[in-house]
């Protein structure tokens, strides 16, 4: 059924003739065409019957698909069938547009049945008031949980870690182990590893599920445990986290305080999101965009980007002064106007991929004081080469479009300089604003641009004006 169709007939298709996802991975059409027509109809059981039991993954990206109004009504509709842990799956901005409008009660309510990792990244975007009247509406016991997550620093550990873990004494045999695993009403929804706590909780090791199933029911945990050599402090940031799991290839990782008590544990599936954030947040610092989302408003939209461009339009202004230290020159000449643009941009070219290496190798720990002179030596290197390559192709495209080989030349030395200053500026303004504390993501492009920009128009219009004798 097409959605032409469907805007004939109103009634719902039956939720086994669609398909929620097309070849390509993307919602279908008619699959979204039939939830907007069930929710148009206020039709709640076909709703139910359409989506109430997709995968989370599906609702948030249904949800995003949906206008603002529809998201509202969906939820609504749905009622107890609804997922909260889909929120997790969604965009920042449509989780605050459906938490301010859903009841705090409804909302708790829907938090109760999550994974509390998952709870506290819902309630984490939340302002202290709204955290503290849904809070209210839990449980002693889930609240005081939740609280403790909600108090440690955000993108650290604390924030991130499931509470809910199995930890047995080291007098435990396996089979009480296994009897308690059985019996248990309140066990995480998956896990692969049981900690061996003391009497204070503090961590002894752990036991991988695996050995427990092998091992005969007499046996005592101690004698299958292995001493954890890879635990976190809750207060750690989880990009530290994440790439620990990378280095070690880890599936679970235990979570301890300050005073080596369990108190959460890291899973894998969070591993994974964290990884992505962290990747797109500095894939969107590079480009001076914030931490904007597809669903934002055209006002928070352009709050986040104008800083950013009046920073660029303040080293703008550096370039042009420089060029207009060079007027005279310019206008003797004024095919060097024509080719100024492209020694500027070749260099900021370079520039950036060396900046873009570079911050990767900060971010990910393989750029050190170590390897600092071998990395900076091949940068020049590779500046250098394609700077040669680059000048040879450009000077004789100069000299093909307007008839002088000392304009080919000239802005094949322009080049080579420019090349060689993007290179060391790629490389060490990133570092340089590490050790300043400044993200190298965030603040690097503006000062590279700058220096290519002021280099290249520097080295072009001065080398033009000494091998032609041109006024300065």
């Amino acid at each position: 059924m097409t959605q032409a169709d469907m805007l004939d007939d109103p009634t719902p298709p039956e939720a086994e003739d669609l398909t929620v996802r097309d070849e390509e991975g993307r919602l279908h059409p008619d699959f979204i065409a039939a939830v907007e027509a069930a929710i148009e109809a206020g039709d709640g059981p076909s709703l139910i019957e359409l989506a109430g039991n997709l995968h989370e993954a599906d609702t948030g990206d249904l949800l995003e698909a949906l206008n603002e109004e529809e998201r509202f009504a969906y939820v609504r509709l749905l009622g107890d069938a609804f997922d909260y842990t889909a929120l997790t799956e969604t965009d920042e901005a449509i989780r605050r547009q459906l938490l301010e409008v859903l009841p705090h009660q409804q909302i708790a309510e829907g938090l109760g049945d999550l994974d509390s990792d998952d709870a506290v990244y819902i309630l984490e975007d939340l302002d202290e008031e709204d955290q503290a009247a849904i809070l209210g509406e839990l449980p002693y016991a889930d609240r005081a949980q939740l609280q403790k997550s909600l108090d440690y620093p955000e993108e650290s550990a604390g924030r991130r870690m499931q509470t809910e873990f199995i930890a047995v004494a080291p007098f435990w045999t396996v089979g009480q182990t296994i009897d308690y695993m059985r019996e248990a009403r309140d066990l995480p929804d998956s896990f692969y590893e049981i900690y061996v706590v003391d009497p204070a909780f503090r961590l002894l090791g752990a036991v991988a599920l695996d050995k427990v199933l092998r091992t005969g029911r007499d046996e005592k945990v101690t004698s299958i445990m292995t001493e954890t050599r890879h635990w976190v402090l809750a207060t750690d940031d989880q990009e530290e986290v994440a790439r620990m799991f990378e280095r070690y290839n880890l599936v679970s990782c235990a979570v301890v305080d300050d005073a080596d008590r369990l108190v959460g544990v890291m899973m894998v599936d969070d591993i994974v999101d964290v990884i992505q954030e962290e990747a797109e947040e500095d894939l969107r610092a590079l480009a001076g965009v914030g931490d904007e989302e597809i669903s934002d408003s055209v006002v928070t939209i352009a709050r986040s980007r104008l800083t950013w461009l009046v920073v660029n339009l303040a080293t703008a202004v550096l370039a042009s002064v420089v060029i207009a230290l060079f007027e005279d020159t310019i206008h003797a000449m004024v095919a060097l106007a024509v080719l100024m643009p492209i020694v500027a941009s070749m260099g900021g070219n370079a520039g950036t991929q060396t900046m873009t290496v570079a911050v990767r190798g900060i971010a990910t720990q393989e750029l050190s004081a170590r390897n600092l002179l071998r990395v900076l030596n091949r940068e020049v290197l590779v500046s250098f080469v394609n700077g040669i390559a680059l000048a040879v192709l450009i000077g004789f495209t100069a000299y093909l479009w307007f008839s002088s080989p000392g304009l080919g030349i000239v802005i094949g030395g322009a080049i080579v300089i420019n090349m060689l200053f993007a290179g060391l500026s790629g490389l060490l303004i990133p570092i340089a604003l590490d050790k300043m504390n400044v993200d190298p993501a965030i603040a690097s492009s503006v000062f590279v641009t700058t220096v290519t920009d002021v280099v290249g128009f520097f080295a072009f219009l001065g080398i033009a004006a000494l091998w032609f004798n041109l006024p300065l």
